[in-house]
């Protein structure tokens, strides 16, 4: 992006206009982020915690008192288990260095836990890799070529706004998009036609738009035979699954099913943009395996503007260097355990144990807000509120995690550190330079880990890299720190269409139905619906699904008032029949609750919920809440099929006035 600069001081946020993705324009969020640098309650200078974990009471101190102080506490901690220590971070901030490299050197030097990071896609991402042999797919811009985009579990205008401009392009040129989401989004709006499909049954559909290409003669067999395995064994699965048994499980017409798969045999190029909501469920790793097929079965990998598109990470594989950066070596033979930063809410109450190891002691937090984002938050908080516990938050403003801190440190956003990004939604490296000073006493993450290494003693000369040695770490092969200084992106340098000829990053080349270790995708029910916990789902009737405030980003953004003032307030979307049944009337105050929890907020009937689904749209903080709560009270712990990831979209509840 491009950022105006005048007395020191930033004025203007803007997309690159040379840019071929941005082409100058930015989504709602990122334009406003100036406003979120110079907030008011932007923190400063260290804070020292002087009330109870979570009033959020705090008195100012000097870098040098705290950090002294933590390294004397997670020394003493080290002494007996440095297991006991744990990282938390994730994508609050989602460069290269000021994510995984200086904090990543201090904790593999350490001997902490490690984390599993799998809190947004890895159930995706693992299906995607067993599938094609890892994060990859066509370029987005492609898109633009395309004549049928089947949009599959995303809410492009909001968040993928650079894609959509393509799909758009594609539109005008007279392309046919078909949105596949339970909620009937803004893109829902704008596409040609909406399938409602209920939450988590996105793999049922799939393999009845495979039956339908099946016995209907709409398969490429030389494409399935030259360039896959494992068609034998998905053929005879998807037999199994004609359109009226998918419809009756996905709450679809079985018609609108064979239409669909009439299309994609049909039109061409054909495309699926395809994005992490549908995964967030029981069976969303066996559902994206099964979308990831259906470009294979009618060949569309042939042509520019065919294909599929979840994640594009796996391209840059090549010219990251991941290993230099976070110094794995560090560890020196040792094998700490892995935490699942998913289940931090039941791991932070668990005792010491042969299973577990030993008690997690402390907890050092950043580039995330878990006592908001993680699942079951009643959990989450009761662990942070633990008295025993040693946390350390690096943060922008006091969150609802930083409140149960002990230390809070002010770190630099990205407009006043250096970093380098990747992506997961183009191809191009990114060079983040410092528009602006940092404000007050924040630093780079980088510079906070460097100085607590210091402190700790640990005096390997990787522990004092500078960020712009760090950048250079981070890339290898055919992309240099250098190239990226002229313009301040690189864009790889990838086949027009990289699967035409099989050549997928698998072993032998071919997209894999059926790979090592797993048979054939398959569907598999929600945790909690009617089929898996019938007596549940007579308790609790409605399914809630917790997408993406369309001006949050997670929980990033909520304390931006303009952005806050948009959105107005925690809202429940319901359909007007269930609105009905329950007495229950648009913009009244509603309790929703489940055996782990209630959440208070204002219901909007818009049309946006099909019936027997809710949508409680988040992530607000819990202390901007209604009652101090957020959606995340209502969902569980339990974990995906594949990647371990999380279940948000995989909830029952109930609602009654308030």
């Amino acid at each position: 992006m491009q950022v105006s600069v005048q007395s020191g001081r930033v004025v203007r946020i803007q997309g690159h206009p040379d840019h071929a993705n941005t082409r100058g324009a930015l989504c709602t969020k990122v334009s406003r982020y100036a406003e979120r640098t110079y907030h008011p309650e932007r923190l400063l200078q260290p804070l020292r915690r002087v009330g109870a974990k979570g009033e959020g009471r705090f008195e100012p101190v000097s870098w040098d008192e705290a950090l002294d102080d933590i390294a004397s506490r997670l020394g003493a901690i080290a002494a007996r288990d440095p297991q006991a220590i744990v990282p938390y971070s994730y994508a609050g901030t989602m460069g290269l260095l000021q994510g995984e490299s200086m904090a990543a050197r201090f904790f593999h030097r350490l001997g902490a836990s490690l984390l599993d990071r799998t809190i947004c896609a890895s159930a995706g991402g693992e299906a995607l890799a067993l599938t094609y042999g890892g994060k990859v797919g066509m370029p987005v811009a492609q898109f633009a070529d395309s004549r049928l985009i089947l949009i599959w579990g995303s809410n492009s205008i909001a968040s993928n706004l650079h894609f959509w401009t393509h799909a758009q392009a594609a539109r005008r040129a007279g392309a046919r998009l078909v949105c596949i989401d339970p909620r009937r989004t803004d893109t829902a709006d704008k596409c040609d036609e909406h399938l409602a499909l209920r939450p988590g049954t996105d793999a049922a559909l799939a393999l009845a738009l495979m039956h339908e290409l099946i016995v209907h003669d709409g398969l490429d067999q030389d494409y399935l035979d030259r360039h896959t395995s494992g068609w034998p064994a998905l053929r005879e699965q998807a037999l199994d699954w004609p359109p009226e048994r998918a419809a009756r499980v996905c709450g679809l017409e079985a018609e609108r099913i064979r239409a669909l798969a009439r299309d994609w045999a049909r039109i061409r190029p054909a495309s699926i943009r395809l994005n992490y909501g549908m995964q967030r469920v029981r069976g969303g790793g066996n559902a994206v395996r099964l979308i990831a097929a259906l470009p294979c079965l009618t060949g569309a990998w042939r042509e520019r503007g065919g294909g599929l598109l979840l994640s594009s990470s796996g391209w840059f594989k090549p010219v990251r260097d991941d290993a230099a950066l976070q110094r794995p070596d560090l560890l020196a033979g040792r094998q700490p355990r892995l935490i699942n930063m998913s289940t931090i809410g039941d791991d932070l109450l668990r005792p010491a144990s042969a299973e577990f190891g030993p008690r997690i002691e402390a907890l050092i937090v950043y580039n995330s807000n878990p006592v908001a984002v993680a699942p079951q938050s009643s959990r989450v908080v009761a662990g942070f509120r633990r008295e025993d516990l040693f946390t350390v938050v690096l943060e922008h403003f006091l969150t609802d995690t930083a409140d149960h801190a002990d230390y809070v440190l002010p770190a630099t956003t990205q407009l006043e550190h250096l970093d380098v990004h990747t992506s997961y939604g183009h191809t191009d490296v990114l060079l983040n330079r410092p528009s602006i000073a940092p404000v007050g006493e924040a630093l780079p993450n980088t510079e906070i880990f460097r100085r607590l290494a210091a402190r700790m003693g640990f005096d390997e000369p990787c522990m004092a890299d500078d960020d712009e040695a760090l950048a250079r770490q981070s890339l290898t092969g055919p992309v240099r720190y250098e190239d990226l200084l002229e313009r301040g992106w690189l864009t790889l340098d990838l086949p027009e269409r990289p699967f035409a000829d099989g050549g997928f990053p698998t072993a032998d080349g071919r997209a894999h139905f059926t790979p090592e270790g797993h048979g054939v995708a398959t569907f598999l029910a929600p945790h909690e619906s009617a089929d898996s916990a019938p007596e549940l789902a007579r308790r609790y009737p409605l399914a809630m699904i917790s997408p993406p405030a369309r001006h949050f980003l997670n929980s990033t953004f909520v304390n931006v008032r303009s952005l806050r003032d948009i959105e107005g307030e925690p809202v429940l979307e319901m359909h007007d029949d269930d609105a009905r049944a329950r007495g229950l009337v648009d913009g009244m105050l509603v309790r929703v609750w489940n055996d782990r929890g209630e959440y208070h907020c204002v219901l909007r009937l818009n049309r946006r919920a099909r019936a027997g689904v809710v949508h409680g749209l988040g992530i607000w903080w819990r202390k901007l809440g209604v009652r101090g709560t957020n959606v995340n009270e209502l969902t569980h712990q339990q974990l995906t099929d594949l990647g371990r990831a999380p279940c948000f979209y995989d909830t029952l509840v109930e609602v009654e006035p308030a």
